[in-house]
């Protein structure tokens, strides 16, 4: 099996201090990382949960990848990121299989982590992250 365990569950918001309040005063969750992925063009708050994390992620620019996302569909839940032991060997295997890829080589990702995306068309859906810590 490639998947390790599930890393986090994005959720595309547009106001980030307002979601935050609300997992911290509803769950008693607590910023546990944030940052500004320019690249990316999103900034983003990660929420511990056991091993994993609920990623809140908003827009930092209008050509986001993410605003495009957000004008179309809204908020609420953006992609799942899956634990892999090397990012490259799933993603070669993903590709093999003849899946769609949004990456074809992967790339850094915050928190120091190597990750690369999977095309939704090809995986019911569902935008898909590999992610090696």
């Amino acid at each position: 099996m490639l998947f390790t365990e599930i890393d986090h569950v994005a959720i595309a918001v547009f106001d980030l201090e307002a979601a935050i309040a609300y997992y911290r005063d509803t769950f008693g969750c607590e910023v546990e990382h944030r940052e500004v992925v320019e690249k990316d063009g999103v900034e983003e708050a990660l929420l511990k949960v056991a091993d994993s994390y609920v990623q809140l992620l908003t827009p930092s620019r209008d050509d986001s990848p993410v605003a495009k996302y957000m004008a179309k569909h809204g908020e609420g839940i953006h992609h799942i990121g899956y634990r892999v032991a090397d990012c490259g060997v799933a993603l070669e295997a993903v590709k093999a299989n003849g899946h769609r890829v949004i990456d074809e080589t992967p790339r850094p990702g915050s928190r120091g982590t190597t990750v690369a995306f999977l095309h939704p068309k090809t995986a019911f859906g569902t935008l898909i992250e590999l992610v090696q810590e």
